[in-house]
């Protein structure tokens, strides 16, 4: 399938948010705590995390590891439970899983492999749960985004760096090294 395809089968959409997506991230949260018994943290991130503005229904998740560990090894228990590798970069591995040959299942799940300490998202999470205004600004700006980049996932992602690295860059000032 070319990239065009994928991003037709799996178009960007967004939705009110939804009480389940917490029940989700937990219910996942147990699993990968079963199967990565040696992780820093896992983190429900995103904006499935931040419950006053409208999401992709996608959870996603951080998983922190050691700093020493091999992300290989991580990699292969985390295929075995699921997941499918879709990227590889020196940060991190990201893993997708919920999505078929017909399309998105009823749960999607994008989750995020990197080192410990290697977690801007986690503060972006907390400044917009902690200032409702600056969260609607981003939910406005998702929204006016979504048909525009619907089936255009990279385009979509790169519109709202600039406003995510302005927030967390305020985050981090105010939190210091609260992770």
């Amino acid at each position: 399938m070319t990239l065009e395809e994928l991003w037709k089968l799996f178009p960007i959409f967004l939705t009110e948010h939804q009480e389940t997506w917490k029940e989700w991230y937990l219910e996942e949260e147990k699993l990968l705590k079963k199967v990565l018994t040696k992780n820093e943290r896992i983190s429900h991130i995103g904006s499935t995390a931040i419950p006053s503005i409208w999401a992709k229904p996608i959870i996603d998740i951080l998983v922190e590891i050691p700093r020493e560990s091999d992300m290989m090894y991580y990699m292969d228990l985390i295929v075995n439970s699921g997941y499918i590798c879709m990227s590889q970069t020196e940060k991190g591995l990201s893993f997708n899983k919920g999505y078929t040959e017909n399309g998105f299942a009823e749960r999607v799940f994008h989750l995020h492999l990197r080192y410990a300490g290697d977690n801007d998202e986690l503060y972006f999470r907390d400044y917009l749960n902690e200032h409702p205004q600056i969260a609607k600004e981003y939910e406005t700006l998702k929204l006016e985004l979504w048909k525009r980049h619907e089936h255009d996932r990279d385009a979509y992602t790169d519109a709202k760096t600039g406003f995510i690295r302005k927030w967390t860059k305020e985050a981090r000032a105010i939190y210091g090294k609260r992770y």
